[in-house]
């Protein structure tokens, strides 16, 4: 089991009361507004493949990989010259050759043209679980220090447990793809039940937060945040099994107006997690559930605070009005949510505490992770990801596909 603290009877039942009185935060309203921005789907891909074209012709694409209905595109980031990463995570199948990928972002149609990062044998299932990637879906492109910080789950489809030592952050150099540091998470993460989701980084003070969701473990979630330092390369668990982090009780996660898996419902805590442009506060989503929230990083760095304190100053931000996935934050600290029920984007403006549907298509099938291009706009994955994991999607008909929305310079 992980390290956390234990709380008594006492402030385990405060805690309860508190997350329906959270700070005492004024709550924004679920957003009603129709959407005023218009979305493109900017990429989609016939599947996934990592050979090259077998001719130079442009019009000569590969034929997707066999295993490529097993590795949807969750995940995508960035670096400063507008190379994409991104994610195709081991949850399906345990066969796709890399888990962590470059993107070819100059291909529109045909499977997505991959590249393993930093190497297929750095991918590799049978490599020793403790170095090689395994099996990451968030991940977070660091350009203040030209890292990368891959998240690994550590099991891969078809194991129950985590082997010993692949739960972990691979800190990797974007140039030359040595890595940098190996931080371990199994003393503060389940082997059995903890689902690694999200992970993002304060690149100043080289620290990092992950989101569990302890999707292994539902319905008793084993969900937290984990905080990990790269200077001492520790890592702690807190607000373990908080309220704010769990599915809350009797929502159901719906997509294009289906429920999620009828007769065994999602039950994930929290997912999408993002820092403030000053990185004095994170938020995070839960996706059982349909609220934001937000904590300043000043208690997640104390480390005399006690889980209590820092429930104390956990804010609920409001009703996002449907389930969600992946969130990012811009310049200006406004926070985009994807809205899986809704298949668009929710805009949350904390300087004035307002939550608006700003965009919508019905053409968007989950939407997943949001992230900010270095022009500038909101771009994120829709995998149809629920479908994948039902085994609902049969080989040629995958469809992974990237969608856009030009944020305005004044927002």
């Amino acid at each position: 089991m992980p390290r956390h603290s234990r709380l008594s009877s006492t402030a385990a039942v405060a805690l309860l009361l508190h997350v329906f009185s959270i700070a005492s935060v004024v709550h924004a309203a679920a957003p009603e507004q129709p959407p005023t921005a218009t979305l493109e789907r900017w990429r989609s891909y016939s599947g996934v493949t990592w050979e090259a074209p077998a001719t130079s012709r442009a019009d000569a694409a590969p034929a997707p990989s066999p295993h490529s209905v097993g590795a949807p595109i969750a995940g995508i980031h960035f670096d400063g010259q507008g190379q994409a990463f991104v994610s195709t995570p081991r949850l399906v199948s345990a066969q796709a050759p890399a888990t962590l990928s470059r993107l070819d972002t100059r291909v529109t149609s045909g499977p997505a043209r991959l590249t393993a990062f930093p190497s297929i044998s750095a991918n590799a299932v049978q490599a020793a679980p403790q170095q090689a990637l395994r099996n990451v879906l968030g991940f977070y492109v660091d350009q203040r220090n030209g890292w990368l910080w891959a998240l690994d789950m550590g099991f891969v489809a078809g194991e129950a447990q985590a082997p010993e030592g692949a739960q972990k952050v691979l800190v990797i150099d974007l140039a030359s793809g040595q890595t940098v540091r190996r931080i371990a998470l199994d003393g503060v993460a389940d082997r059995s039940g903890s689902f690694l989701n999200d992970i993002v980084v304060d690149e100043a003070r080289r620290v990092a937060y992950i989101s569990d969701s302890g999707l292994r473990s539902a319905p008793q979630n084993q969900a937290a945040l984990i905080v990990v330092d790269f200077a001492s390369g520790q890592a702690r668990r807190v607000l373990h099994r908080h309220p704010a982090l769990l599915p809350e009780p009797g929502v159901q996660v719906f997509s294009h107006g289906e429920e999620v898996w009828p007769g065994n419902p999602l039950q994930l805590g929290i997912n999408g997690i993002a820092l403030s442009p000053d990185r004095a506060t994170l938020y995070w989503t839960v996706t059982t559930g349909r609220h934001v929230y937000a904590i300043p990083t000043a208690v997640l760095h104390d480390t005399a605070a006690t889980d209590a304190q820092r429930a104390a100053q956990i804010q609920n931000l409001g009703d996002v009005g449907g389930n969600t996935d992946g969130i990012a934050t811009d310049a200006q600290g406004l926070l985009y949510i994807t809205d899986v029920t809704r298949n668009g984007i929710v805009r949350y403006d904390p300087h004035r505490r307002s939550m608006s549907l700003l965009a919508a298509d019905d053409g968007i099938r989950w939407p997943d992770t949001a992230t900010l291009t270095p022009g500038g706009d909101l771009l994120f994955t829709a995998s149809n990801l629920n479908q994948h994991f039902a085994g609902a999607v049969q080989p040629g008909q995958e469809r992974y596909e990237l969608w856009r929305l030009k944020l305005s310079p004044h927002r």
